[in-house]
């Protein structure tokens, strides 16, 4: 799940992720039930018909982005690109939602994102305000994130994932008309996906503004959104396994190049600080994943035998949006919780306090916590019975 202009630890691409009620359609309840299930950003499935094969992608991709956040480690987004996989995966079920009327899915969509982040907002912005901050008209965006919400220092780590949000709402706001103009040359359409980042890269720079920022945002990702539409068309499985390949690998390969020969400007060849590289790296690398689904049927059936393995994979997706949120907090608050443990000797003696791996793990552990105290904000916005876990 990234972001590529923070301070602070840096944003990975990250994964942020609403469920999609049943709504009047030409399908039987069941079908509609199995449906609504299935979609939120990232589109959390729980129940029967689940793609256990996304829900892994989606699931691991978190877990990357907690690391990535942890451990700051550049290479990561070249192991797995959070947020391009979860932009396919939102494309895919935006597109099968699609089938039924545009403004009763947008509708959906938004109630079931905003909610979990208008509770996560309050807390955020009450210790903002606390800590001095001033905020103006833009403290808008805070109501709905249409472009990037405003914030203090103090509170910046917290924040600054919500790029993630943001251009997951544009996508779902301009999906309609990018799906049909998809369908009219479909093929052509996911290659031209990644012209408008080409542009803003070599011929117009955008302004270092919210506009800016999210036109970035949106170019660097398009394709992998595209690829979702493509993915759920059947456009792939139709595509000529050589020709994939060798184009997936060349994106990658030029992605890669582009990242290592320009770290002068950045510091680093992390893709999230890249964004050119990150879009190129990010369509040949998800193209393979979904390629794979496509055209090999990878189900992921097995997963059903592990059923501790397969019921965290579940909690991951029905909890997406609360992980995505509350990660950062989690991982602030475990330094002040480990400076705490120094203070009883056998800890002290007997835990690796100072490695970051022991953060990590009491960040998850918070994380948990947040999962068990925040997670049904999530039900409530699906307007369904509140529950501890799913």
């Amino acid at each position: 799940m990234g972001s590529h202009r923070r301070g602070g630890p840096p944003v990975a691409d990250t994964a942020r992720l609403p469920r999609v009620e049943p709504e009047p359609s030409p399908q039987s309840p069941s079908e509609a039930r199995s449906e609504a299930r299935s979609e939120a950003p990232p589109e959390a499935r729980t129940g029967k018909g689940r793609d256990r094969y996304f829900d892994t992608l989606r699931a691991v991709a978190l877990v990357r982005v907690v690391t990535y956040h942890t451990f700051g480690w550049a290479w990561a987004g070249m192991v797995l690109p959070s947020m391009g996989i979860m932009f396919a995966l939102a494309g895919t079920l935006m597109a099968k939602s699609l089938e039924r009327p545009a403004p009763k899915v947008i509708r959906s969509r938004i109630r079931r994102l905003l909610p979990p982040f208008w509770f996560w907002g309050f807390f955020v912005v009450v210790a903002m305000l606390i800590h001095g901050w001033m905020p103006g008209w833009q403290i808008v965006y805070w109501v709905v994130p249409l472009g990037d919400p405003p914030g203090n220092a103090w509170g910046e780590q917290a924040w600054e994932i919500l790029w993630y949000l943001r251009t997951y709402l544009w996508f779902v706001l301009l999906s309609p008309l990018l799906l049909k103009v998809f369908r009219l040359a479909p093929v052509a359409v996911l290659v031209l996906s990644l012209a408008p980042i080409v542009v803003l890269q070599f011929l117009w720079e955008p302004p270092d503004d919210r506009f800016g920022v999210a036109l970035l945002d949106l170019a660097t990702y398009l394709f992998c959104w595209i690829l979702g539409f493509a993915h759920r068309d059947g456009v792939l499985e139709r595509l000529k396994p050589f020709a994939v390949v060798v184009l997936s690998l060349a994106a990658i390969g030029y992605g890669g190049w582009y990242a290592f020969t320009h770290q002068a400007e950045t510091g680093s060849y992390d893709l999230d600080d890249i964004p050119y590289a990150q879009a190129f790296w990010s369509a040949g690398f998800v193209t393979l994943l979904m390629y794979a689904k496509a055209r090999l049927g990878i189900d992921f059936a097995w997963l059903a035998r592990f059923g501790r393995l397969d019921r965290i994979v579940r909690i991951f997706n029905a909890r997406a949006v609360t992980i995505y949120l509350w990660h950062e907090l989690a991982l602030i608050l475990a330094i002040p919780l480990i400076d705490q443990f120094w203070n009883v000797p056998a800890f002290e003696t007997y835990l690796p306090l100072e490695s970051q791996w022991f953060m990590f793990c009491v960040g998850w552990i918070l994380i948990g916590v947040f999962i068990l105290l925040c997670g049904w904000v999530e039900d409530v916005a699906a307007k369904s019975k509140p529950r501890l876990l799913p």
